[in-house]
């Protein structure tokens, strides 16, 4: 019986832990995305920010992408847009190092 309570009691504490962890993990992402924007502005910034924040932890974790591999995730990611927003955007996307 105790040791179904002190699991129990684990599996509550990493359930809570999970949300602090999560917020630190994005607010870590974003303040890696900020130093990465640097001085970009208005709508080029906007969309590297979005493209910066989107992308999966686990593919920097994972090594470099091959440039085909970033052309489609960029491509993925631009569905929505047209014309100079998608232009700023894969330009951004394309130049992120990763």
């Amino acid at each position: 019986m105790k040791i179904q309570a002190a699991l129990a009691a684990l599996a509550l504490t990493g359930l809570l832990a999970s949300p602090a962890f999560a917020a630190n993990s994005q607010q870590s992402k974003m303040t890696d995305c900020n130093k990465q924007a640097g001085d970009k502005k208005g709508d080029e910034r906007k969309a590297f920010m979005k493209s910066c924040l989107s992308a999966a932890p686990a593919a920097a974790a994972s090594g470099p992408m091959t440039q085909q591999d970033k052309m489609k995730m960029c491509n993925k990611q631009a569905a929505d847009k047209k014309g100079d927003d998608r232009k700023a955007f894969m330009s951004t996307c394309l130049s992120n190092k990763g």
